[in-house]
C-alpha cells in the first residue's frame, strides 16, 4: 500500500509506526544541552548512536525496503523542533541537495555548498528519484502547529526551477499532513512541500531521516553519513 501511494502521490502516511518507549532514546539525544542547535533544530544527527538506532528500527526499514529494496540504509537525519518560541515558515520547495564524501565536478551535479562542515551538491532527478525520506513524528502534527504541506504528485515533474515551483503551487491543491505522535510520513525528495508558522503553544518535533539504495552514486561520487 505504501509503495503504491508513494508512486502515485509522492507521499504516504503510516500511523502507529512507533510506540512511546521506542522514541525515548532519540528524544533524549536531541534534548541534550551538549548538542548544538539552530533555531529550527539540529542538522546531521544520524551520527548520534540513538538516532542511528531509531533509523534502523525494523518497522522503518520495512517501509523503506518496500520501495528501495533490501539493501536500503539511512544516510542523513535532521531534527526539527517547531514551537511557539522557535517558530518559522518554509516556502514551497524540493529537497534536492545531498551530502557527499568529497567534491568532484560531474555533469548534472551542483551548485556546490557546505553546511555545518559537510559538502553538499544539488543532485539530478535521476538520483533523487532513488531516495526516500521518513519523517518520524515525535509529537502530534496538527492543523495549528505548522504541519508539513505537500503538493500531491508533484514529484513526477523532476527538479523544478523556483518559478516552476511557484506555478505548480498555484495549480495543485495542497494537502496538510496531519500525523499523530509515533506516526511516519514517507515522502520522495522531489515532492514539493512547505510549512506554515505554528499558531499553537504545543511543540511539533520531527525526525527527518533519508534513505538510499546505495551510497555509491556513480561517477566517483559517494553519499556521506550525516
Amino acid at each position: 500500500m505504501v509503495r503504491e501511494e508513494l508512486e502515485r502521490d509522492g507521499f504516504a502516511i503510516v500511523d502507529g509506526a512507533l510506540v512511546e518507549r521506542e522514541m525515548i532514546p532519540a528524544l533524549a539525544a536531541v534534548s541534550s544541552p551538549e548538542v548544538t542547535r539552530s533555531r529550527a533544530g539540529i542538522r546531521h544527527v544520524l551520527r548520534n548512536p540513538a538516532i542511528a538506532a531509531l533509523a534502523q528500527h525494523p518497522t522503518l526499514l520495512g517501509i523503506v525496503r518496500q520501495v528501495l529494496g533490501p539493501a536500503a540504509r539511512a544516510f542523513r537525519a535532521i531534527f526539527f523542533d517547531k514551537s511557539a518560541s522557535s517558530n518559522w515558515l518554509v516556502a514551497w520547495h524540493q529537497d534536492i541537495s545531498l551530502p557527499l564524501r568529497h567534491r568532484k565536478e560531474v555533469p548534472g551535479w551542483g551548485p556546490w555548498s557546505e553546511k555545518a562542515g559537510v559538502t553538499y551538491a544539488q543532485a539530478p532527478a535521476s538520483r533523487l528519484g532513488r531516495l526516500l525520506a521518513l519523517r518520524v513524528h515525535l509529537d502530534d502534527s496538527t492543523q495549528r502547529n505548522g504541519p508539513l504541506r505537500v503538493l500531491p504528485r508533484s514529484h513526477r515533474f523532476g527538479v523544478l526551477a523556483a518559478d516552476e515551483v511557484k506555478d505548480l503551487a498555484r495549480q495543485l491543491t495542497p494537502f496538510d499532513c496531519i500525523v499523530q505522535r509515533g506516526g511516519v510520513l514517507a515522502m520522495r525528495p522531489l515532492l514539493v512541500h512547505a510549512s506554515s508558522k505554528s499558531i499553537d503553544a504545543s511543540s511539533r518535533r520531527v525526525l527527518h531521516v533519508e534513505y538510499t539504495e546505495s551510497t555509491d552514486l556513480g561517477d566517483g561520487l559517494e553519499l556521506t553519513v550525516a
